[in-house]
């Protein structure tokens, strides 16, 4: 039985994916990544796509039922097989190098060379900064790169101008994986810049206020901060993955499609 694409499967011209970032995705970056040949991701959407719990088959058939595709994003060698088995479509490999919320605790080489066997359509996430990191991915088993924190300094996303900055500025040896930001979703491992997670823990609670109603943001609330956020937006969860390493500067999301696949 001969695999899928991952282009063949969901109908883009690049096999390149827009992670789902809450709170900072929008659906003008959504549109733009499409429009550069790459999948953008809604809620409403032709993918539809799990993550942060054991692959479940009843919820791969009430997606289907509605004509949709299922890709579900996994952590480790057992999620992967139980994504399978459970009729995904799709399966996301999200290494440790991830920024955001992390599942497993396997690097995405070790993670991709363990997926080699299945007979479903594979995309590389965590730590993808460079065209060089996406033709290593396309050397396994991946027929995809899933890309979220260079898409946070994509005009487009509704990412806070100081967010964008330390991105700017950071490299991965600046971020870390911590479960001290939990209010709204607790003891969910995530990858930040440190920076945020020290301004955290001396911050006042609230430590923000987000929207023209001026939300109040709880200090160590897992929300990101975005345009609209006033305060101390600096203790706010700057999310962010290896590759922090390749945002240089804030691009439009084709120029960042475009440089990254370059080569493919």
């Amino acid at each position: 039985m001969t695999t899928p694409s991952f282009t063949d499967l969901v109908g883009c011209a690049l096999p390149l994916q827009l992670a789902g970032m809450g709170g900072v995705s929008t659906a003008e970056l959504a549109a733009a990544v499409s429009a550069a040949g790459g999948l953008g991701m809604t809620e409403k959407a032709r993918v539809v796509e799990l993550f942060f719990g054991d692959p479940d088959r009843s919820l791969v058939e009430i997606a289907h039922a509605q004509g949709a595709l299922v890709s579900w994003q996994v952590g480790s060698t057992e999620e992967a097989n139980a994504a399978h088995q459970a009729g995904c479509d799709i399966i996301v490999a999200q290494g440790i190098e991830a920024g955001g919320h992390v599942r497993g605790r396997d690097d995405l080489e070790s993670l991709l060379n363990a997926c080699t066997d299945l007979a479903t359509p594979i995309v590389a996430a965590g730590g993808i900064a460079n065209p060089e990191d996406v033709e290593d991915a396309f050397d396994s088993p991946a027929s995809a790169v899933r890309i979220g924190t260079r898409f946070l300094a994509a005009t487009e996303a509704n990412v806070h101008p100081t967010y964008v900055d330390a991105l700017i500025t950071a490299k991965r040896s600046d971020t870390v994986i911590t479960t001290e930001f939990d209010v709204g979703w607790p003891n969910a491992p995530a990858r930040v810049l440190r920076s945020s997670l020290e301004a955290a823990r001396k911050s006042d609670d609230p430590c923000a206020t987000v929207g023209d109603e001026a939300w109040p943001v709880p200090r160590f609330s897992t929300l990101p901060p975005t345009k609209d956020a006033r305060g101390n937006v600096a203790a706010m969860p700057h999310y962010a993955g290896f590759s922090v390493d390749g945002v240089m500067k804030r691009q439009s999301a084709k120029e960042i499609v475009e440089e990254l696949c370059r080569g493919v």
